[in-house]
């Protein structure tokens, strides 16, 4: 009998998955269950069937050699893992069975109960997955920014649990909210429009999910089972067709919730201790008004509900000065529907602004920048070129004119006019417009310069908060996914920002892969008095710009010879529309006298004093101050109530005293004591505040 090779290899397929099974765990030698199929292992000699004659001895030898080879290396990899933590210290493990929660718990019980999530070789990490080789490893709590914002990213995904329970909506995307407090998850829900009423039912599905103690699972899935998993979500199933080929592609399980994400999250819902819903509105799907019209629900969770309770405190407060209110009280600015955006600036926030932009142009002077106007419209060859096109990102300023070394670093400022096609739904009071204003700054260099350049932004930007009172953050942004250029031309950039910070004395963190697409950033997050984070200021290197546009110095030495400069991207209030509302409710609408719209007014006791308060105010205004007057028929008493509820930052009362001795009665805002000044030491003090920054 004759056999074809098809015939042959389908047998034998069939009979060694009919017969043969081999597991390194079964107590059953190899040999034994593979002698079933030993007189099948034949050879072929001229389509003759006969014994293979080295059957016996290859199943008997040389299988079980190689099984317990591998069982030995196998267990030798996994005795040896070496992990190191922050400081140095070391601690061992097995591979593909110890896990970061592991670590933990050896280091302390605290640290196992308040452990969110961990970070390897610089990749985070869920707290139960098991560690691969010999890495560094960092363990965040709620109180480090990575442990907080992974915090409220699953509790985006309980949030999302509850939503699709409870409404049976298709989610969409549930991230934390970019360098804010909370997170928020967008999903369509049909005819259903959500309000505050909900929020209960909201709440209490989350708390049931919290209460169970869920465990976040991860699993790895091909592009195929993905799109099999989420069929029924076509937002989902969009995602899913955009992302890269070689993107390796995750999926959560949480409790019913099976979502599609990258991770990483808490070990289980049981460390969300209190949550609430904070809001509902409206948002399109991925910010296109084209598209399909979604809701969008806000939450906050805490670890405790001391924390939770603190928070809403505290967003309660917040209402009371919120910036537009504030703005129309005090008739800074306004907007209309026929700019949407775009806003108005009044006499009174007019004074302000320009006071903020003074101030940087000051400074300018001081730290050797040259102030430029450039246009706001550009041919769209511009931004093909530089990549922002490409990219979505923003505008950036250039200019071609032949530059020599000795000339740089070279500082060019530019408050120019942007404009900004932010969807009608996004726009938001005066932190997020369509017009704004920034106070660019770009910095053209050597390598050589770099560091000391950077050094030198840093101690501007650190001059300019201190006199605003604020606090701020330090955080070093990698290379991106998406991003222009080579590798070691990124690693050259990072490596000259990491110098910089370390050098500046003040502590920073490394987020990774949040860099701009054309180079690596120093991102700076402020503090209020609110206790609020705000991206004001920004610190970018940028190596691939400058090549990109051809830009050059004739170097030194060699004549002829030229090289392609350094260019640094920098603002320090970041879009003054911002940093106005941003003000404005820091020092809760009491504007310091410096920045004042309202230095001071001049109210006079009765019409015989008038003429004097008229004098004393021209004097004042004359030595470069806003100050008004009250000729109202009012009381002294309601004029000088009035003069504090506008916020009036000195109260100077005249009567017939003070027409007599050329003085002023003084009163400051808020404060309830008088002092009599003569008008030369008024002005003296006016100046000695101002140069003050009081």
């Amino acid at each position: 009998m004759q056999l074809s090779s098809k015939t042959w290899t389908a047998a034998f397929s069939f009979l060694l998955r009919r017969n043969c099974y081999i597991s390194s765990s079964s107590s059953v030698s190899a040999p034994l269950l593979l002698r079933p199929l030993r007189p099948l292992l034949l050879h072929r000699s001229n389509h003759a069937m006969v014994p293979h004659p080295k059957d016996d001895a290859y199943l008997d030898t040389v299988i079980p050699k190689r099984i317990k080879l591998f069982e030995a290396i196998q267990a030798q990899q996994r005795a040896h893992l070496q992990i190191t933590l922050p400081g140095g210290q070391e601690k061992e493990g097995k591979r593909w069975i110890t896990s970061p929660f592991d670590i933990a718990r050896e280091i302390s019980k605290s640290l196992a109960s308040n452990a969110l999530i961990s970070e390897v070789n610089g990749v985070l990490w869920d707290m139960n997955r098991p560690l691969e080789g010999d890495c560094t490893l960092k363990i965040f709590k709620f109180e480090d920014d990575v442990g907080r914002d992974t915090f409220w990213h699953s509790s985006a995904h309980i949030l999302g649990q509850a939503l699709e329970v409870e409404y049976g909506c298709k989610l969409c995307i549930g991230p934390c909210t970019t360098r804010g407090e909370g997170f928020y998850y967008d999903a369509f829900y049909g005819d259903l429009g959500l309000n505050d009423e909900h929020f209960k039912e909201i709440v209490s599905a989350a708390e049931k999910g919290v209460k169970g103690k869920q465990p976040f699972e991860r699993i790895e899935v091909s592009r195929e089972q993905a799109l099999e998993i989420f069929s029924d979500n076509q937002f989902k199933v969009e995602i899913i067709n955009d992302l890269p080929a070689d993107k390796t592609i995750t999926v959560y399980r949480c409790g019913p919730l099976v979502d599609l994400c990258r991770g990483p999250h808490i070990p289980n819902t049981s460390f969300v201790k209190a949550f609430a819903c904070l809001k509902a509105s409206s948002a399109y799907w991925r910010g296109n008004k084209d598209r399909e019209s979604l809701q969008r629900v806000y939450g906050i969770s805490y670890p405790d509900k001391k924390s939770l309770q603190l928070y809403i405190q505290r967003l309660e407060e917040a209402k009371k000065y919120d910036h537009r209110l504030l703005g129309t009280k005090q008739e800074l600015f306004f907007c209309h529907p026929l700019s949407p955006g775009s806003w108005f600036f009044l006499p009174n926030g007019a004074r302000i602004y320009k006071k903020l932009m003074a101030f940087i142009q000051n400074q300018y002077i001081e730290r050797g920048y040259h102030e430029v106007i450039s246009p706001n419209v550009y041919n769209m060859q511009l931004w093909e070129t530089s990549g922002h096109a490409a990219n979505y990102k923003e505008n950036m300023f250039w200019f071609l004119r032949v530059r020599s070394y000795r000339e740089l670093p070279l500082r060019l400022a530019d408050f120019g006019v942007l404009h900004r096609n932010e969807a009608s739904g996004a726009l938001t009071g005066l932190t997020r417009v369509r017009r704004f204003q920034q106070d660019d700054a770009h910095i053209f260099c050597r390598e050589s310069q770099v560091k000391d350049e950077v050094k030198g932004v840093l101690e501007f930007i650190q001059y300019t908060y201190d006199i605003f009172g604020f606090t701020f953050d330090l955080k070093l942004s990698t290379r991106p996914e998406k991003y222009l250029g080579d590798v070691a031309t990124w690693e050259k950039a990072e490596a000259a920002l990491t110098e910089a910070l370390n050098e500046s004395g003040k502590p920073w963190q490394l987020n990774e892969g949040d860099g701009a697409f054309y180079g690596p950033k120093i991102d700076i997050s402020v503090s209020d008095a609110l206790n609020r984070k705000f991206q004001c200021a920004t610190l970018q290197l940028d190596f691939q710009l400058p090549t990109r546009f051809e830009l050059y110095y004739s170097a030194e030495g060699e004549e002829g010879k030229r090289e392609t400069p350094v260019m640094i991207h920098r603002a320090i209030l970041g879009f003054v529309e911002r940093m106005f509302a941003i003000l404005l409710e820091h020092y809760k609408g009491k504007w310091p006298f410096w920045l004042s719209p309202r230095q001071a007014i001049v109210c006079p006791v009765s019409d015989k004093s008038q003429p004097y308060a008229l004098e004393v105010r021209d004097r004042i205004h004359k030595a470069g101050y806003y100050v008004d007057v009250d000729t109202s028929d009012r009381t002294i008493q309601k004029k000088v109530r009035e003069a504090q509820i506008a916020q009036y930052n000195y109260i100077l009362v005249v009567g017939e005293e003070e027409v007599k001795t050329g003085q002023v009665s003084l009163r400051v805002r808020d404060k309830g004591d008088v002092t009599v000044m003569s008008m030369e030491n008024l002005l003296q003090h006016f100046k000695a505040e101002v140069e003050a920054f009081h």
